[in-house]
């Protein structure tokens, strides 16, 4: 790969996932403090993200690898993507904003796996080339956040007040718009699938890999991983609106430090792997959910504000230890055969049913903690997925005994 293509994969990274931080962080405080939404209102704007998890395969799966290279429709899609950011940037409903989200989550979820498809079509070694390039995604989202902070002052108590929280989806369109213009220069990547090769739903599902779930111990594991989204989806939705309600200044920035920390442990990853083994790393992550939202439970913005620093640096823990983990392990399980298949049903397990059904229950908890003054009841919001957290870890730790995974399977990072 030459000069020039790595720095247009690397600028494509970054603003593929500046645009996502420019406003999903705060979204949960836009929702309730521009739109005055309640918690279900929030749950149904934030699980457009499951809906747009569920669908992107079929536009992956019966477009971009049939009939059109995958710059192009990346180019289209956050074209379009810009002109709905825009119409959430001017909306002042929520009914009506929820159209909107729903309509681009729908287009930028199929997004995130064209990123990966133009940039492994250039490379001949992806194990050691991708990560190099997928870093500048991570960039991306931390500088979002950086900006809104300390830049814009966007999320500050003034600022919130005002409303100037619907400028970040002015941002974010802006940067969809050079993005989607951008999208056009990068290397040319044809469809892989000829057009007129018949289409089979469970290949695009990832359904033949159902036949994984034969073996127990990859059952309990994809169980685990729906089960385990449910105190994800928490912290999506409502870390953001309780960071802001704790006082904790520049709320959005600090929230940056769970990217630094991320990109940190990811390194980490293979070593915890080597020494420990898999059963032993992944119950580090479900244990980190838990003990995170206890922080977030007795910490507050004041006197005890580094419980919630501490809670927010758990991220890499909480996400690498486990979701990357699990993708390597799914991959270690499924073989050649089934690889693509396995990799594509968790994905719609996790990002899609398992956080759907995470959002609604947030949303119903949030509701069922509001007190008769509009607050919410905070420390009970975190000890509900703390809880559930716990219990997946102990069923995992119960009844998950695999030890076929070689070293070799699981270095391979």
């Amino acid at each position: 790969m030459n000069t020039t293509i790595r720095i247009k994969l690397s600028i494509m990274m970054f603003l593929e996932f500046f645009i996502w931080g420019a406003w999903f962080v705060t979204l949960g405080t836009f929702l309730a403090s521009n739109l005055h939404a309640s918690g279900s209102e929030t749950a149904s704007v934030f699980s457009t993200q499951s809906w747009g998890a569920i669908i992107a395969p079929f536009i992956i799966g019966l477009i971009a690898d049939r009939y059109f290279n995958a710059e192009k429709i990346l180019g289209i899609l956050h074209l379009v993507g810009a002109f709905l950011m825009y119409q959430m940037y001017v909306s002042d409903d929520v009914t009506i904003f929820y159209t909107y989200v729903l309509s681009y989550m729908i287009l930028y979820m199929p997004t995130l796996a064209l990123v990966n498809s133009v940039s492994f079509n250039q490379m001949k070694d992806p194990e050691k080339e991708f990560a190099n390039i997928r870093v500048w995604g991570t960039i991306g989202w931390i500088v979002a956040g950086l900006s809104i902070s300390y830049l814009f002052h966007w999320d500050s108590a003034e600022g919130i007040n005002q409303g100037l929280l619907k400028n970040t989806f002015l941002l974010a369109g802006i940067a969809a718009f050079v993005l989607g213009l951008f999208s056009f220069s990068l290397p040319k990547t044809p469809p892989k699938v000829a057009s007129t090769e018949k289409i089979k739903i469970s290949d695009i599902l990832g359904l033949d890999a159902l036949k994984l779930l034969k073996d127990k111990n990859f059952a309990i594991f994809f169980i685990s991983s729906i089960l385990i989204c449910i105190p994800l989806a928490f912290y999506y939705q409502n870390a953001h609106p309780f960071l802001t309600h704790a006082g904790l200044e520049n709320p959005t920035g600090k929230m940056a430090i769970g990217q630094i920390s991320e990109t940190l442990f990811l390194l980490l990853l293979p070593v915890f792997f080597v020494r420990f083994g898999f059963k032993k790393t992944i119950l580090l992550g479900m244990l980190a959910w838990a003990i995170r939202y206890a922080l977030f439970a007795y910490g507050d913005g004041q006197e005890l504000s580094f419980m919630l620093i501490i809670g927010i640096a758990l991220h890499g823990i909480c996400y690498d230890f486990f979701f990357v983990a699990g993708q390597i392990y799914t991959n270690s399980k499924a073989g050649e055969k089934y690889k693509s298949a396995a990799q594509g049903l968790i994905t719609l397990a996790t990002y899609g049913i398992g956080m759907l059904v995470g959002f609604i229950v947030a949303g119903w908890i949030t509701d069922n903690y509001k007190m008769i003054d509009g607050s919410v009841d905070w420390k009970m919001v975190w000890i509900i997925p703390a809880g559930i957290a716990l219990a997946v870890f102990l069923l995992f730790a119960l009844f998950f005994n695999d030890k076929s995974t070689t070293e070799n399977e699981i270095t391979a990072v």
